[in-house]
């Protein structure tokens, strides 16, 4: 059934009909005429692309407000239902509101919160990855990063970055954050790879054998996998996460945070400095400093495999 034109557009249709017929008899018009017709009808085209702007605009504000709402009244609605083992998560824009309210130290997507994903990401990661070994082999396999605890910043990263990128869509329908995952958690993989063997010469994981890869460091697999794990991150983990950080006390919360940050930039530079000095015990390189005797004292070949039971170094050509 044809909807009939609105009087705005029926006007419209008749001014572009009235121009159709000039240009169709233009020879029967003198130079002067033909200039003032050329000018009114790029004046009108003018006008027509500027309204369709203004409509594609108006257009894509009511889809994305549509599918907030939607959004939000779909995790208030899941919040409320009764859990089978655990309790549902919150609804972000439940935890927007609170953290608002309260004035919390680490409201919204601020240093500390930011730090503090960091931190339990780089820690979760690793329990996760130790347990699903377990699932799959049998046993359990340490997958650390840094020297001191279990802790990869790989996946601390991972979340970092998927916060960053997923938190303006928290409110937003589940397409959004799968989309965001699979970008952001392909982007933040093939990085570290790229980063680990030009710094260090070696490398964790390797995709060559899987299919759709882009040189071992990314494979279409696991990107799919980050997909999913962006959902699951930003409308179940972090909601649950952000609910924990309320409980913590503002004074209390920020000295913690420094007193973590303090403690993960000497874990971080201990561990880089111990890596690096593992790669040149493998090239045959002798310490040269007192400091250097004490790293590799401290943390020799046996210890380094154990913390990097994966970690494989290249040969030299």
């Amino acid at each position: 059934m044809t909807k009939d034109p609105s009087p705005k557009e029926k006007k419209t249709q008749d001014k572009l009909n009235s121009f159709y017929f000039e240009l169709a008899n233009i020879d029967s018009l003198g130079d002067k005429e033909q200039k003032k017709l050329y000018k009114n009808i790029q004046q009108t085209i003018d006008n027509l692309d500027s309204e369709c702007e203004a409509a594609r605009d108006w257009a894509r504000f009511l889809s994305d407000a549509s599918d907030e709402l939607k959004a939000r009244m779909k995790d208030t609605i899941n919040s409320q239902k009764k859990g089978f083992i655990i309790s549902r998560a919150p609804a972000n824009g439940t935890i927007d509101y609170q953290e608002e309210k309260t004035r919390h130290f680490a409201r919204g997507l601020n240093g500390y919160k930011l730090f503090l994903i960091l931190f339990v990401g780089s820690f979760a990661g690793v329990i996760i990855e130790l347990l699903w070994c377990f699932v799959r082999h049998g046993y359990f396999e340490g997958r650390s990063g840094l020297v001191y605890g279990p802790f990869n910043l790989v996946y601390g990263v991972g979340a970092l970055c998927l916060s960053l990128v997923l938190y303006s869509y928290r409110n937003r329908s589940a397409v959004y954050s799968f989309i965001g995952g699979f970008v952001t958690g392909s982007v933040v993989e093939y990085a570290c790879s790229f980063f680990q063997e030009m710094l260090f010469g070696s490398t964790s994981w390797d995709y060559s054998a899987l299919p759709l890869n882009i040189n071992g460091r990314i494979c279409l697999l696991y990107s799919v996998f980050w997909g999913f794990l962006g959902v699951f991150w930003i409308k179940s983990v972090y909601p649950r996460f952000s609910v924990l950080v309320l409980k913590i006390p503002n004074r209390i919360g920020k000295a913690l945070v420094w007193i973590l940050l303090v403690f993960m930039i000497f874990n971080s530079s201990v561990s880089a400095f111990a890596v690096f000095r593992w790669s040149e015990r493998v090239e045959g390189k002798a310490a040269d400093n007192a400091l250097e005797r004490f790293i590799d004292g401290r943390f020799p070949d046996e210890r380094m495999e154990r913390i990097y039971p994966n970690m494989e170094f290249q040969e030299e050509v």
